[in-house]
């Protein structure tokens, strides 16, 4: 990430970090601070949408933001999974909620959807699969037919087992009908690292990682995984704009919260921590950031964490994907 890029990020996770949480209400729910939970360390995508949501809350309501990194990001929630189900400790959630059940399997100790109660999803970051430049295809098409030119030659590099980037690699084979060599780096930044420097050919990144190397040519973007275009990258088809449906690979992020939760409080909690996404300020903020705002409420968030949990279980037992 160019200098200027890492220290604006490093100031906006800063003035995150440091601004003072609002004065507490006197009656109604909630009457104390309410405990979001993010299973990742601080300065991570989860963790900004937490901070921004958390600031964004109405005017008298106190949120305090826990990390709990680790563990694929099962220690963190299943602390969620655990607690009292009062509404006072919640999550703030990605992708690995819905990968996790096909990775893990009974491992899990809880069960995603019987042990968690949806809230909201607040946004989605498409990704984009990009190739180093000296790569000879300017298309998606152009290099299909390359890759299956060079069967078993062609190399790609993904995040981490079980990331969404590993698992949209694995989509992108699955319906290319490709065979490639693909290298696991240890996060998204070795992975740029090795794109940069020609060490693999091709990958996925999330948009705000990839944008700034694909404005200055230092990588060039082929397609993003969003159902059109997104207008963080107006110029780059989605795949199945691009001639490859079945490539959709959408981080998501969202909100939940103990099962057992009451259906007034759920609703308390969408209209705290979801639905101010659609404010206009936090709107825009949240599309500067590389997010597109979802702000759906907790019917909704149900039936999406369902739907990606059953897709990302059938690609896992396609790919043969095994947890480390």
């Amino acid at each position: 990430m160019p200098k200027r890029l890492l220290a604006a990020a490093s100031l906006l996770l800063a003035s995150l970090l440091a601004t003072p949480a609002p004065a507490q209400p006197t009656t109604g729910f909630p009457t104390r601070a309410l405990r979001v939970i993010v299973p990742y360390p601080a300065g991570g995508a989860s963790d900004i949408v937490a901070r921004v949501m958390a600031q964004a809350a109405p005017e008298g309501i106190s949120v305090v933001v826990e990390n709990r990194g680790g563990g694929a990001s099962i220690p963190g929630t299943q602390a969620v999974a655990t607690a009292a189900p009062d509404g006072y400790t919640l999550g703030v959630i990605d992708t690995a909620l819905v990968i996790n059940p096909g990775l893990f399997g009974s491992r899990l100790p809880y069960d995603t959807e019987r042990d968690l109660a949806p809230v909201g999803q607040i946004a989605t970051t498409p990704l984009v699969f990009v190739l180093h430049p000296a790569v000879p295809a300017t298309t998606l098409q152009e290099w299909l037919a390359l890759a299956r030119g060079q069967a078993g030659r062609v190399n790609l590099g993904h995040a981490g087992n079980g990331t969404a980037i590993h698992l949209a690699n694995a989509q992108l084979l699955i319906a290319g009908g490709l065979d490639a060599v693909v290298a696991a780096y240890r996060g998204g930044g070795p992975l740029i690292t090795a794109l940069l420097g020609g060490e693999v050919q091709g990958g996925f990144l999330s948009i705000p990682a990839a944008r700034p190397h694909v404005e200055a040519r230092r990588l060039r973007a082929l397609a993003v995984t969003a159902a059109g275009r997104s207008p963080s990258l107006p110029e780059v088809p989605g795949f199945a704009e691009a001639g490859l449906p079945g490539v959709d690979a959408m981080p998501l992020f969202g909100v939940v919260a103990p099962a057992g939760t009451p259906p007034a409080i759920l609703a308390r909690l969408h209209a705290i921590l979801v639905q101010p996404a659609r404010q206009p300020e936090v709107a825009a903020r949240l599309r500067g950031l590389g997010y597109e705002v979802a702000a759906s409420g907790p019917q909704e968030f149900a039936a999406t964490i369902h739907a990606e949990i059953g897709k990302w279980r059938e690609v896992i037992s396609r790919a043969g994907i095994a947890p480390d």
